[in-house]
């Protein structure tokens, strides 16, 4: 783990985005007490293709039925 104050951290801030990117933990201290950390954001792992569930989702035929007990708030 990499620990840069924060004057550091604003002077070399685009070589701290690659080494974050690359997977190394980069903290951000302010008075040597750490108080971020830069970490890249997630990338989805693959394209969403639409019906990719099909056949693996069920639904009652009543599912959106109000229930018996909830009458009085309709």
């Amino acid at each position: 783990m990499a620990q840069f104050n924060v004057a550091e951290a604003k002077a070399r801030f685009s070589e701290l985005v690659q080494k974050a990117v690359s997977g190394e933990e980069i903290v951000i201290a302010k008075d040597n007490r750490p108080l971020l950390k830069l970490v890249p954001l997630a990338v989805p792992g693959r394209e969403r293709k639409p019906g990719s569930a099909k056949g693996r989702v069920w639904m009652a035929p009543d599912f959106d039925r109000t229930p018996d007990d909830f009458a009085e708030y309709v």
